[in-house]
């Protein structure tokens, strides 16, 4: 006979509380186990009966809202929903019921969506262990439906962080999507935007949260932004990433990856802070690298600028820094390679020039330069490597190495012209103290390898960069333009032989002196019928311009007056120098430096009639247009009628006698030369003694036009290796009197008729001064140079003796009864003198 167990009743609708005292047990009959389904756990039923009989029905919709109203009534199950929701997904995830698959997700979104409690955390873990066996299935279409549900979950704010959880297998499995290379393109751009898609919702949960920072260390960042880059290199139109950050439209973010990731990239470099920020850019270095993308370097350059207007304007700095630190990493690499990386830079530093940039100014252009001379270094080696075989492959190499020269002038110049005045003014005096002068003790660039081309090719290219950096910079005071520690160094060129280094230096004076925009009205040197015409800009001088020009004037014109006598100038050089002296006149010129300035013209006029440096006919036909032109500048800026006057005729009659003085027929291609100049009449010269009549009469102190103009002195020539005859002649007229005393007296003549008589010849005497120049630049030319030295010691010598002896006469000391010390032999000898010997004033005696 059987014996059955009472079953309790189970209430309908009522939610079900576990306790183990009231649990339902299963129906069971003596001897037999069976068990009733009407006896499950509640959860189990709810959560079986969302699943129809056919998945194609899809979700019962009546039983998920009674699960929904038990998950939410009910918290603390939610951990065994989702755990019995992951059975059932694994089993028919293994199954291939794709169907049942579905419903399952969509059952596990919809209660990750209504239930925000504390209790949802074990749930979540059940739901991302769900969403991992999607994404580790082969079939698109599931990993595309755990990316969703991923993506559901991470907009999704929790109330408080999960510190346990970590997201490592998302990262790698999200960023492994974002390389599908499907057979089919449309499946393979779907699993693309689904792990771009995903690795988006990967930083938005996690990068907000500072304590849980993971997704900021390196090996997250190494797989996720190559991720990112690999599909942003698929935009065909590289423009649209050039910018600051666009607002594509939905449609279009969904059907490209390019765009996704490019959105996902500057969404990710925004959220960076002071500590990650190197970790998100040092990946971009690695991938560029890795795929070859530096020559050409488009889609470099578009990265770059992509995170230059991403990231927070004060972590600007550490981009840069980091690109210098990849530019001294590739310094062995490839020219081109190299040349891409500057041009990275430029784009760079241009956005970041007028921000926050740090301490990293002076470093930019310190590794900059550094580099510049290392290419130099690396063309002149491949050029002594292939002497005598001219290959292609060395030329294309020197090519190369120009194209990298050239880019670091550029990004130099760009930079520096960027800066705020304050900043640029030092940048100016760093680049200054970078010029490798022969003899200057400065921080300038190590050429000493490189010899004189190199040495040449650096300052040109230093030079060039300094000119760019002065371009637009308006200083309220020349003094502050040029200041001393700067203007010396910058001058020292301008007395090189080489006409390009001169030009060079002349161009960045005119952008420093130039302080109302004067100079494109002076371009191009000529004869200005009516200088009004032109507007120029002009303000009264101030007392520092006119403090500037006490102290630095002479300075100013021994530069223009030597650089006029070099024999390789060109017509660019005297169109510089004829712009020089009209700024000086606009900016500087008060009624002393206007004297000074016509002092200057007349010298200049002088040298092209005397001719001691023995110039070229092309050289003195065009100083005497350089005259011509200045002074018919300046008088008329002066505005003294007497002095137009005598400048307008003085023109016109060269105009019709000797065209060739004026600089409209000097400078044409084909211009007939005079064999000499030493025939020309008067009128054809501008005269100091009409010049000083008219500003006379105006007021003008002309006391010193008299006084003919000589330059100072220095030691510049020394400094810039500059050969000139007449500091040759100098030297040795200097020397050759103090040989011995014979030739002294030998020289030494008896004043005679007869001497008289030659001292009158002009000619006899102006030849016998020729050749004694002759031969005294012969000797110093062909004279060994033991011989010269030993010359130079014997007159320092008897110029000491003499010192010596003068000093002994006029400072001895009163003599002393304890005697006097001689040296005698190296031997000290004291010898005294009595007192009744020694001689007292009468002041002292009584």
């Amino acid at each position: 006979m059987r014996h059955y167990v009472q079953v309790p009743t189970v209430e309908q609708e009522r939610a079900y509380d576990f306790n183990s005292a009231f649990e339902p047990r299963p129906c069971m009959c003596l001897g037999v186990c069976c068990c009733c389904a009407a006896l499950r756990p509640r959860y189990k039923r709810l959560v079986d009966n969302i699943f129809p009989e056919d998945p194609k029905d899809g979700l019962v919709k009546a039983d998920m809202e009674k699960l929904t109203f038990y998950a939410v009534s009910a918290p603390e199950k939610l951990d065994r929903i989702g755990a019995y929701l992951a059975e059932r997904l694994s089993r028919d995830v293994v199954r291939h019921r794709y169907g049942y698959v579905l419903i399952a997700m969509e059952a596990l979104d919809q209660l990750l969506m209504a239930c925000h409690s504390q209790s949802i955390k074990p749930f979540v873990e059940s739901f991302l262990h769900m969403v991992a066996k999607l994404l580790e299935s082969g079939e698109p279409k599931l990993q595309v439906l755990g990316t969703n549900s991923f993506v559901k979950f991470a907009n999704i704010e929790e109330d408080t962080p999960s510190y346990h959880r970590r997201y490592d297998f998302f990262v790698s499995r999200f960023s492994a999507m974002c390389h599908s290379c499907d057979h089919d393109p449309e499946t393979q751009t779907e699993i693309r935007i689904a792990g771009i898609r995903g690795i988006q919702g990967v930083v938005r949960k996690t990068v907000n949260d500072e304590l849980r920072a993971t997704i900021w260390e390196p090996q997250h960042m190494d797989k996720i932004v190559p991720s990112l880059l690999f599909n942003m290199q698929k935009i065909e139109d590289v423009d649209s990433r050039t910018g600051p950050p666009s607002s594509p439209t939905g449609g279009e973010k969904e059907e490209n990856p390019a765009l996704l990731a490019e959105n996902c990239f500057r969404e990710l470099l925004g959220r960076a802070t002071y500590g990650n920020m190197n970790n998100a850019v040092r990946p971009v270095f690695a991938h560029l690298d890795h795929h070859k993308l530096w020559d050409p370097n488009e889609f470099a350059v578009s990265c770059f600028k992509i995170i230059m207007y991403s990231i927070q304007a004060q972590y600007s700095h550490h981009v840069i820094q980091e690109i210098l630190g990849h530019l001294d990493a590739c310094k062995k690499d490839p020219p081109r390679v190299r040349a891409g990386i500057i041009q990275v830079l430029l784009e760079a530093v241009a956005i970041a020039a007028k921000g926050s940039i740090g301490p990293t100014v002076l470093e930019v252009f310190n590794t900059l330069l550094k580099h510049l001379r290392i290419s130099v270094d690396f063309e002149l080696g491949d050029r002594r490597s292939s002497a005598g075989s001219a290959t292609f492959s060395t030329s294309s190499k020197e090519n190369d190495e120009r194209i990298v020269q050239n880019a670091i002038i550029q990004t130099i110049g760009f930079f520096g012209s960027n800066l705020p005045d304050y900043q640029r003014s030092e940048i100016m005096m760093f680049i200054m103290g970078k010029v490798p002068v022969l003899g200057a003790t400065s921080q300038s660039l190590d050429t000493s390898h490189l010899g004189d081309l190199g040495t040449r090719r650096i300052q040109i290219m230093l030079l060039r960069s300094l000119l760019m950096v002065t371009s637009g910079y308006k200083a309220m005071t020349i003094t502050n333009a040029l200041p001393a520690p700067f203007l010396d160094p910058l001058l020292s060129p301008s007395l090189m032989e080489d006409s390009e280094l001169r030009q060079l230096v002349l161009e960045i004076l005119h952008n420093l002196i130039d302080r109302h925009d004067n100079r494109a009205k002076l371009r191009g040197i000529r004869i200005i019928p009516d200088v009004s015409d032109l507007k120029i800009k002009r303000d009264k001088i101030s007392r520092q311009d006119v403090s500037f020009m006490k102290k630095h004037g002479q300075q100013l014109y021994r530069h223009i007056y030597l650089g006029c006598k070099e024999e390789d100038n060109v017509q660019k050089n005297f169109e510089l120098l004829y712009t020089s002296l009209a700024l000086i006149t606009i900016e500087l010129a008060n009624e002393e430096v206007v004297i000074d300035l016509i002092r200057l013209a007349i010298a200049l006029q002088d040298v092209a009639i005397i001719n001691e440096d023995n110039l070229p006919m092309f050289n003195r036909c065009g100083i005497m247009a350089l005259v011509a032109a200045y002074l018919n500048f300046l008088s008329q800026m002066i505005a003294v009628p007497s002095f137009c006057q005598h400048v307008s005729k003085v023109i016109e009659t060269r105009s019709l006698e000797a065209s060739y003085f004026l600089p409209e027929t000097i400078f044409k291609d084909k211009c007939n030369l005079p064999k000499s100049l030493e025939k020309h009449e008067k009128n054809l010269f501008f005269l100091t003694n009409k010049i000083a009549e008219s500003l006379g009469g105006s007021g003008y102190s002309v006391e010193r036009l008299s006084v003919p103009y000589v330059p100072q002195v220095t030691d510049e020539d020394r400094l810039s290796r500059r050969k000139s005859i007449v500091d040759t002649v100098s030297i040795q007229v200097d020397i050759l009197p103090g040989n011995n005393t014979e030739d002294k007296i030998d020289n030494t003549e008896e004043i005679t008729f007869e001497a008289l008589k030659k001292a009158i010849d002009n000619n006899g005497l102006e030849e016998q001064e020729k050749e004694k120049r002759r031969l005294v630049i012969e000797k110093f030319q062909k004279a060994p140079f033991e011989e010269i030295a030993a010359q130079c010691e014997t007159k320092a010598n008897l110029l000491h003796d003499r010192l010596a002896q003068i000093l002994e006469l006029t400072i001895r000391p009163p003599p002393s009864p304890s005697g006097t010390m001689t040296i005698t032999a190296g031997h000290a000898h004291y010898q005294s003198v009595p007192v009744y010997e020694m001689k007292f004033p009468d002041l002292c005696v009584y």
